[in-house]
């Protein structure tokens, strides 16, 4: 296996440097800014989409791919360019769109407004921080913070519930994990997503890192705290004793009305209730750095079942054990019910990596470098997903984006520097 696993190494590498500029693209239409596909101008998917996550972990790659090369600031136009594209649509209430392209927004058939649904996800600021932690030089950057800081203000105001601090959907649209059950067909405003709550973690972090680059220390603390308040209460509502993990929480109660006869002896005195569906987002904390040693521990086991999360090609998107498991393929959504994603196995390694799991971060990374080498030997070409024990691949023949980080797993493994989300 070593020498098949060295030989997918160098293919997967030589790969990811001849084609991830083709991932980059010129201004065009009302995007000013040079930005970032999920795919080439030759696939037939997703080729001039700038998203939001898709754009910042791609980014992430990037990072990689100057530290390989020895080329400081290679990427860096494409990356800041995408960053600025979003600033230039975002909106005086602080929305911004999850996707966009030279001429539109995505956006749902026949809703006349798209604030009343999910929009980009909060990982700007993160974006922000991981340019500037390359090159420190903020100028590009400055006057675009009232309007990252209104972005960040929207979710907190408009996504959080208040009673527990906690961040939750709007509803299910375009969420990025797609048609994970906590979040997918359900009411709006249910789901206190673990996926979210460790990204809005991460990101308020992340303005708290920007704002001391840009020499204020006041706000930067500011920011920094709102973290603590919300690590404070992920740990309060979704850490579950019993199972030794975080889930996603449910706010779709009804509400207790004062007054009312039935329920009147004993009325409800909890904000919401865990949702124990055993989906990969709930290592996410890992990655956050939200968990504790003890918990994470705990987690880790978890993780190395192979009746649940283990398998051939890393890591299940949903325990192998829960009725909703379904490897069939499927678009909008695309399918995060088991199959195994490029994205949700560099999430968890990072999250390892965190707590000093190199072993078992080793074990994922060699795994996701097998199931791309063999990808790109048999077919030409990665994925979106694939199956998780045959590896073999389930949709999507040209798929890059977030797959590219496999570069970075490499780099780690090779004890060469490597870059990783802020």
């Amino acid at each position: 296996m070593e020498d098949r696993l060295a030989r997918y190494q160098d293919l997967l590498r030589q790969h990811i440097h001849a084609s991830c500029s083709s991932m980059t693209h010129s201004p065009a239409g009302r995007l000013r800014y040079p930005y970032i596909t999920p795919t080439s101008e030759d696939s037939p998917y997703y080729s001039d989409n700038l998203w939001d996550w898709d754009s910042w972990l791609t980014g992430i790659t990037f990072a990689q791919l100057e530290a390989d090369s020895g080329q400081k600031g290679r990427y860096m136009d494409w990356e800041r360019g995408s960053v600025l594209n979003f600033m230039d649509l975002c909106a005086d209430d602080g929305y911004i769109p999850i996707c966009v392209t030279p001429e539109k927004d995505l956006n749902i058939p026949g809703l006349k407004d798209m604030r009343q649904t999910n929009m980009h996800k909060p990982v700007l600021a993160q974006q922000v921080a991981s340019i500037l932690q390359r090159d420190p030089d903020a100028e590009w950057i400055r006057s675009s913070i009232p309007k990252l800081e209104t972005f960040i203000r929207r979710y907190m105001n408009e996504f959080r519930e208040p009673q527990t601090g906690l961040l939750r959907w709007k509803d299910d649209f375009a969420v990025g994990v797609d048609n994970d059950p906590a979040v997918f067909f359900r009411p709006p405003n249910s789901c206190g997503s673990i996926y979210l709550n460790s990204l809005m973690y991460r990101e308020l972090l992340a303005m708290g890192y920007i704002f001391e680059m840009l020499g204020d220390m006041k706000k930067a603390n500011s920011w920094r705290n709102r973290a603590t308040d919300l690590r404070n209460a992920v740990q309060a509502y979704c850490w579950d004793e019993r199972d030794g993990t975080f889930y996603s929480v449910d706010f779709g109660l009804l509400p207790v009305v004062e007054g009312a006869w039935l329920h009147s002896g004993a009325p409800r005195d909890y904000p919401c209730m865990i949702m124990r569906i055993d989906c990969w987002t709930s290592f996410m904390p890992l990655w956050a750095g939200i968990c504790t040693s003890a918990q994470a521990e705990r987690m880790v086991s978890r993780l190395r079942d192979p009746s649940t999360f283990s398998c051939r090609g890393g890591v299940r998107t949903l325990s192998r054990l829960e009725k909703m498991y379904d490897l069939r393929a499927s678009n909008n959504p695309s399918n995060w019910r088991g199959p195994v994603w490029g994205i949700s196995n560099y999430m968890v390694f990072s999250g390892l990596l965190k707590y000093g799991f190199n072993q078992d971060a080793a074990e994922t990374a060699k795994k996701t470098v097998l199931l791309f080498g063999r990808d790109l030997e048999q077919n030409g070409s990665l994925h979106e997903y694939y199956d998780p024990d045959t590896c073999d691949p389930i949709v999507t023949h040209g798929f890059e984006n977030w797959n590219y980080l496999v570069l970075n797993m490499i780099a780690w493994l090779e004890n060469r520097r490597f870059a990783d989300t802020f």
